[in-house]
């Protein structure tokens, strides 16, 4: 005998609650979802930005301490150029007066030296120049489309640095007189920051132009670099230590002539400033900050970037280390 069931489904009303409810934990999952997602971007764009600013201070700080290293060669016997040399001239004769300047730049610049392009205005150009730390044709020294540099200890040696852009026209001699001396790349690097990263991105970045034997290539650096300045360390008593920070070697104290040279030759310390910004916006956010870098200040930019500013004290070694 069949005993009818007594089951029942669920009515609408409960079914409807039901429903109700499974939608509200969903949206309350979706919502932690969304969250995490947003703070999980957002951190990934902070870390990229303090390990790009990061990344430029440390680069341009390693690129100042080897300012002006030259091998066997002491620059402070060399003769001050009577003009500051063109940092784009690659003819022989600007490139072997400028070695007296190891370090040279620009203050705000508001036009660009003919070598770079897309300069992003009101920002600093720094120029230095050197040798290679290696010798060329020794193990792990790369060979390229180089300007090489040849200095000479012998006493009766006419000259004491060669520039060429072919090592079969370097026949300076070591101290000996006889043994050929060494011969290393001569680097002319001019850091400054362009508007785009690639054309029209939008992106300021850090960029360098080389010195090679065919002229200048520039290579982009670092992205997100919105700003550039550097405050100089003039030594004014040769005891290697700044006593005065400028933002223009060229023009402190009212300098004229060799008298402004003079005052690059004397540069020892360097404060380095870098505004890094990130390279895409926040959504919600607004950059109300003021900046201060080497006495200029910046902001606020009201846009959707954040941003962070760093900072560096920098030594040229090789220069200062010989006014000790």
């Amino acid at each position: 005998m069949n005993i009818p069931s007594t089951s029942k489904g669920f009515s609408l009303v409960e079914m409807m609650i039901g429903i109700t409810l499974g939608l509200l934990v969903v949206a309350g999952v979706g919502t932690i979802f969304a969250n995490n997602y947003r703070t999980r971007v957002e951190t990934e764009k902070t870390n990229l930005q303090i390990e790009n600013g990061r990344y430029a201070t440390q680069l341009l700080t390693d690129e100042m301490r080897m300012a002006g290293y030259y091998g066997e060669l002491d620059p402070t016997s060399l003769t001050t150029p009577s003009t500051l040399p063109d940092p784009c001239d690659t003819t022989n004769a600007t490139l072997v007066s400028a070695v007296a300047l190891p370090v040279q730049g620009v203050n705000n610049a508001t036009a660009a030296p003919s070598c770079i392009s897309d300069l992003k205005t009101g920002t600093d150009i720094f120029v230095d120049r050197r040798a290679s730390g290696c010798v060329q044709g020794t193990s792990g020294c790369a060979s390229g489309s180089y300007v090489y540099f040849q200095t000479s200890l012998c006493s009766t040696s006419a000259n004491q640095y060669l520039i060429s852009t072919s090592t079969s026209s370097l026949s300076l001699t070591a101290k000996d007189c006889a043994t050929l001396a060494d011969i290393r790349s001569y680097r002319t690097n001019i850091y400054f920051v362009a508007n785009d990263d690639q054309p029209g991105d939008g992106i300021p970045t850090l960029k360098v132009a080389e010195l090679g034997s065919a002229g200048f290539t520039i290579t982009p650096l670092v992205e997100g670099i919105d700003q550039f300045q550097i405050e100089y360390g003039i030594d004014t008593n040769g005891d290697s230590i700044p006593d005065v920070y400028t933002s223009d070697p060229g023009t402190y104290g009212g300098c004229t002539g060799v008298a402004c040279q003079t005052n690059w030759r004397d540069v020892v310390t360097a404060r380095l400033y870098i505004l890094a910004r990130n390279t895409q916006p926040s959504g919600g956010f607004t950059d109300t900050h003021v900046y201060t870098a080497g006495g200029n200040t910046y902001g606020p930019y009201n846009d959707a970037y954040k941003r962070h500013l760093y900072t560096s004290l920098v030594r040229f070694n090789n220069i200062a280390g010989r006014l000790e």
